[in-house]
């Protein structure tokens, strides 16, 4: 696939929802399998495993493409729609390709009393896309977070699993270095 801007969703910026691959074309690795069966073995309901499912799923392709519901719901033996429903509640469930480095910038209350605006602005103006979009070269896909938990930190943001705060907007360049 070659690599372009995406507008993941105009209408739901806070979720990546569409996928365009048929279900009937993924396949669960052997891996996966058993990483989900094993999840599923620490519930007395299988729907309880679903996000760890999705998680799993999600580690090892960096998304979660339409055919995994399926998969999913095959191996904890529960309705699609239970796992679809999982999947689209939860806002770091990504359900279309996203970059290598995935940056949430938090807009809660607290990071938005402290710069928050100046901060997006500066990521979208050196990245060159908006919330919702991936690089040209697939490098950092920018999304907002309602609240990263870090509101002594604000303005704060995570790139991949690191936590960041507070962010000057000055210092987004040598910031965006570090993630090659």
């Amino acid at each position: 696939m070659e690599p372009s801007t995406r507008d993941a969703s105009a209408s739901t910026p806070h979720s990546l929802i569409a996928t365009d691959q048929y279900p009937g074309d993924f396949v669960l690795t052997d891996e996966e399998r058993e990483a989900i069966e094993h999840e599923k073995g620490h519930f007395e309901n299988p729907r309880a495993a679903s996000i760890e499912a999705l998680k799993i799923v999600q580690k090892r392709r960096g998304w979660v493409p339409d055919g995994a519901i399926y998969a999913i719901s095959n191996v904890l033996g529960i309705p699609s729609s239970d796992v679809e429903g999982v999947a689209t509640f939860y806002s770091l469930i990504f359900r279309q390709p996203v970059g290598r480095h995935v940056i949430l910038i938090c807009d809660s209350s607290s990071c938005f009393l402290t710069d928050y605006e100046q901060l997006r602005d500066a990521f979208t103006r050196e990245l060159g896309i908006g919330f919702g979009q991936t690089t040209e070269d697939n490098r950092f896909t920018l999304l907002p977070v309602c609240c990263l938990g870090a509101c002594d930190r604000g303005p704060a943001l995570m790139i991949d699993e690191d936590l960041h705060g507070p962010v000057d907007p000055d210092d987004v360049a040598s910031l965006l270095e570090q993630y090659a």
